[in-house]
């Protein structure tokens, strides 16, 4: 059986032209899928958004800015106070641009998370069937 990690962190949600709003971040790590992270975002039970995010760029988050495309990280500190700013990028807009929110989480809990995470599967230790998902492409194509 492999070992599932799971958090819910208070996070800060700020989309086009608001203010921070909070909302809970669903974290869930499962060693089955040793490289990703799933994060849920919901508000008064609704599920606003999910996204597939990669362990190790959330890692490197903490430290400095990562990331291209649709999801992007860095840290932001504010005297004492250190979060891990996250910008995900949506579906285009019909004026051009892309839906965009940004979440702040605290950096202290995001890397307690990461950490339970790495007990679960350390770094550089992670497996992935490669044979068999090779095997189930070519059996439905």
């Amino acid at each position: 059986m492999n070992p599932i990690v799971h958090r819910t962190l208070v996070v800060q949600l700020r989309a086009d032209g608001t203010g921070r709003c909070p909302v809970l971040a669903h974290l869930s790590y499962d060693a089955g899928d040793p490289f990703a992270v799933t994060a849920v975002f919901t508000l008064d039970g609704r599920v606003l958004a999910r996204w597939r995010l990669d362990r190790e760029m959330l890692n490197d988050g903490l430290r400095e800015p990562v990331g291209v495309g649709d999801v992007r990280l860095r840290p932001v500190r504010q005297g004492r106070w250190r979060e891990v700013r996250m910008d995900f990028l949506g579906d285009p807009l019909p004026s051009g641009t892309r839906h965009h929110a940004v979440v702040f989480a605290w950096a202290p809990s995001l890397a307690s998370f990461l950490s339970d995470t790495y007990m679960a599967v350390p770094p550089g230790r992670e497996e992935f069937p490669v044979d068999d998902v090779l095997a189930e492409i070519l059996a439905t194509g």
